[in-house]
């Protein structure tokens, strides 16, 4: 695969994992970030510096609403993929800072879009997430679901980017696979995220606060599982020759676009997956038991099977694998 992949927001979690595959793979890649302090800027700084050992990585740095920086860059690369996951995270946050998810998600992906459209690029690949389905009762979800009720300000602005995705790619036929993750958790990850403040506040032997009195479900994704997902649809974009072949496809009928779940397709305890991680930490949990939080759904579970049928995705980490993973590398990373 002579694939030259753009990246943007490859100094955050999924970014750098996905990046670094590509790498390993002997894919030219090139990195955008603004590297921001949402959290701990020193992680982000670390990924990047693992991934500039690579003589195929070269970055830029700068805020996607940048158009003129963002246009340069895109342009002197040339790539015949753009991968899009910067994005401003965190569905709390949202609550507090609105005007931030406005700029970044929404103008961001915005000037993605039209770069992309202006190189042509065979296939560009915009990261979601599952919090589009917002209020949904029906579990598990699929992709032809109805979207229309987010809870929060966050997975409003992901729905809005689907739209506006869809909106380009019919009018230009650009190829654009929109991806609703599912709760990705592993090494490297975000620091804003519960299991990462679990085991900071569980090694600290402070309280850790459970929203719901922990009775939330969560389709819990392993990074691992994530990357090679997204790997294996680098060549598969949508085309308006594909032809619905499954029940359940979200191919767009106007436009070479098209909707995927990536899930690990289980869905599990909340209460369990704390209970996994005090016992691979071996100390004891301080529990702190809060009411739901504003913008939090009760579960998420995703059906990943129309991604299966293109690709062959088969996420193969159990949680209890994954924590112990995670832990591994949390406890040599910061200790």
């Amino acid at each position: 695969m002579k694939s030259k992949i753009y990246i943007t927001g490859a100094a955050g979690f999924i970014g750098f994992h996905a990046a670094k595959k590509f790498l390993n793979k002997g894919i030219k890649v090139h990195g955008f970030d603004s590297m921001n302090n949402y959290y701990d800027s020193r992680l982000k700084k670390n990924r990047l510096n693992i991934l500039k050992k690579f003589k195929n990585f070269s970055f830029t740095k700068g805020l996607l609403e940048n158009q003129k920086l963002l246009n340069q860059s895109v342009l002197k690369f040339k790539p015949s993929i753009i991968i899009h996951l910067a994005a401003q995270a965190g569905v709390r946050y949202s609550i507090v800072n609105p005007d931030v998810y406005l700029n970044s998600n929404i103008f961001g992906t915005f000037n993605i879009i039209k770069i992309a459209n202006k190189i042509r690029v065979k296939h560009l690949i915009i990261g979601s997430s599952s919090s589009v389905y917002g209020a949904n009762k029906k579990i598990p979800f699929q992709e032809i679901d109805k979207t229309d009720h987010q809870i929060s300000f966050y997975a409003a602005t992901k729905k809005s980017t689907e739209s506006l995705a869809h909106s380009y790619s019919s009018l230009w036929k650009l190829p654009i696979t929109m991806l609703r993750f599912f709760t990705v958790y592993g090494p490297y990850g975000r620091p804003d995220m519960a299991y990462f403040k679990f085991t900071k506040n569980i090694l600290k032997s402070k309280k850790i606060d459970i929203f719901n009195r922990g009775k939330m479900y969560r389709d819990y994704t392993y990074i691992d599982d994530i990357i090679d997902g997204i790997y294996k649809l680098l060549n598969k974009a949508p085309s308006l020759n594909s032809k619905k072949k499954f029940k359940n496809d979200s191919l767009s009928s106007v436009a070479p676009f098209r909707v995927l779940n990536i899930g690990n397709t289980k869905k599990v305890y909340l209460l369990d997956f704390i209970n996994t991680l005090e016992k691979e930490l071996g100390k004891k949990i301080k529990k702190n038991y809060m009411p739901m939080q504003k913008g939090d759904v009760h579960s998420t579970l995703s059906d990943s099977s129309l991604l299966k049928r293109i690709t062959g995705y088969n996420p193969k980490t159990n949680y209890k694998i994954g924590i112990k993973k995670f832990i591994k590398w949390y406890l040599n990373y910061y200790h």
